[in-house]
């Protein structure tokens, strides 16, 4: 969803964006992809139009909602919230 706040994107420039983004660390499969683009589409979180790419072919492009914007807010506070509770569980010394 991240990615989509800063652009309208379709699915094959999604995965592209995330792999640079991530510096080719996180990848993921169409299979995987498509279904997780489907489920936030049902829960109302991004919207899906179909558009010409720049290689001038047909695509649906997925754009972010006022309510995925929210619900990306809170997903973050979370994020932010469990990846700094890790990180103080890793950094505990040894006896």
């Amino acid at each position: 969803m991240k990615i989509l706040a800063l652009e309208p994107l379709h699915g094959w420039a999604i995965n592209l964006r995330l792999r640079q983004v991530s510096g080719e660390v996180l990848q993921v499969t169409e299979g995987s992809l498509y279904p997780a683009l489907h489920k936030l589409e049902q829960e109302g979180w991004i919207k899906a139009e179909w558009k010409q790419t720049e290689n001038n072919r047909r695509a649906k492009f997925y754009s972010l909602t006022r309510p995925g914007r929210k619900q990306l807010e809170a997903e973050s506070a979370n994020w932010d919230r469990l990846s700094s509770a890790v990180s103080r569980v890793v950094g505990l010394k040894e006896a």
